[in-house]
């Protein structure tokens, strides 16, 4: 097993802290997946089910990473852990853009997000391990258990761009099975809107990097400055 690195704050991959906490968030999301099987939010028979849903990708995906992280702690392997650092460069900017949106259209109007003629709303609980949860989980656990992501703006907004894009094409690809979108907010916008939504996305997941990495910074400091050898 590898050293910790110097600016990393606590102990992981590790059988103690890291364990319990990764081993917390693996239950948290499967008790939220498991919740949506049981209630699911789209018509049945839809392509794509609740996979539609950007908050059920994203949840998916963190559930991937814990797990991977949880088996990190278990095995001690550099390499597992390695992997998950490199899943959650891409999954915590993903779930804080998730939780930005979500709670922000909510409450300016709960429609954009809900279709109007929907009868039960998610309790609180639940609503919290769906669009809070992820969140809190992926960004502790950069700022706790990881080292200093290295990821460059540019490449940060590369990626979320492709994202943006891929998730895009599966939300038409859906829509042209279903003829509905998941999200009442994209019936309301036109294709140039709804380009323009997803572009907005794509920068705020990048600005979601660049915090979670100022925030590493502030939290955890700064790597010295090499010597400069003659």
């Amino acid at each position: 097993m590898n050293e910790k690195h110097s600016l990393q704050r606590l102990e992981s991959p590790s059988r103690t802290f890291s364990y319990l906490f990764h081993l917390a968030g693996v239950c948290s999301f499967m008790s939220s997946l498991v919740y949506i099987f049981l209630f699911p939010q789209i018509p049945a028979g839809s392509f794509g089910g609740d996979f539609q849903y950007l908050t059920i990708l994203g949840l998916a995906l963190s559930f991937l990473t814990f797990m991977v992280a949880y088996a990190a702690d278990i095995s001690l392997l550099p390499e597992v852990f390695a992997t998950k650092n490199k899943l959650a460069v891409c999954v915590a900017p993903l779930e804080v853009l998730i939780s930005i949106l979500y709670w922000g259209l909510r409450a300016y109007d709960k429609n954009l997000v809900f279709p109007p003629d929907l009868e039960v709303e998610l309790p609180l609980l639940a609503d919290i391990g769906f669009h809070a949860a992820p969140a809190a989980f992926l960004a502790l656990d950069l700022l706790l258990f990881s080292p200093p992501w290295t990821i460059s703006p540019r490449d940060a907004l590369e990626l979320s761009l492709v994202l943006a894009l891929t998730y895009w094409s599966w939300v038409e690809i859906c829509f042209s099975y279903n003829h509905f979108y998941p999200y009442p907010i994209f019936e309301l916008l036109n294709k140039p809107q709804r380009m323009g939504l997803f572009g907005f996305s794509a920068l705020l997941m990048t600005g979601s990097t660049v915090m979670l990495k100022a925030l590493y910074r502030w939290l955890n400091g700064v790597d010295a400055e090499p010597v400069k050898k003659d």
